[in-house]
């Protein structure tokens, strides 16, 4: 029997800004717009699934 897998934890805004290298302030944009990465909320912190950010830019990658 294999042993169960964690899930990669959730990333905080800090997370995405540096995987996407964009200011932290452009996300924050970009969610007023209904833009970017889905994210939600925990408390008064943003969380964001890893899963979620890299097919959302993947998926940008496409478009360009």
């Amino acid at each position: 029997m294999t042993p169960p897998t964690t899930p990669e934890p959730l990333w905080e805004i800090e997370d995405v800004s540096a995987y996407l290298r964009v200011p932290v302030q452009t996300l924050y944009q970009w969610r007023k717009r209904k833009y970017g990465p889905r994210a939600a909320r925990v408390g008064r912190h943003l969380r964001y699934d890893p899963d979620v950010v890299r097919a959302w830019f993947a998926e940008q990658s496409k478009a360009a």
